[in-house]
């Protein structure tokens, strides 16, 4: 099992629901060092999962006030893989600590 942060749209259920075949649960953490921003999705399966085309986009700022809170999620191997196939190709996977001295992987502004 590995440890997945999600700030932004991995949260819903109806995407959750799409992605992995289930809903997950998890524990509330936050990410500092970090602000959120937005960028347009265009792939049409992950529009109509999540039901917008305006997504969330971690950006690091170096800035130790600055923080993003989301959820962590302990998925399997194989359900990081389809997470990767959900998430377009602006952002890239990195593995982070977390306020709470966890470390998970994240998705980040490429």
């Amino acid at each position: 099992m590995v440890k997945l942060f999600s700030y932004g749209t991995l949260q819903f259920e109806q995407v959750q629901l799409d992605t992995f075949g289930r809903k997950l649960s998890g524990e509330k953490d936050l990410l500092r060092s970090y602000k959120v921003t937005k960028i347009k999705i265009t792939d049409p399966k992950v529009i109509k999962s999540s039901g917008t085309d305006m997504h969330p986009m971690l950006e690091y700022t170096g800035n130790e006030n600055d923080f993003v809170e989301g959820t962590v999620f302990e998925i399997s191997e194989e359900e990081l893989m389809q997470a990767d196939s959900y998430e377009v190709d602006d952002y890239r996977r990195a593995e982070l600590i977390f306020a709470s001295g966890e470390s998970a992987y994240v998705y980040l502004k490429r």
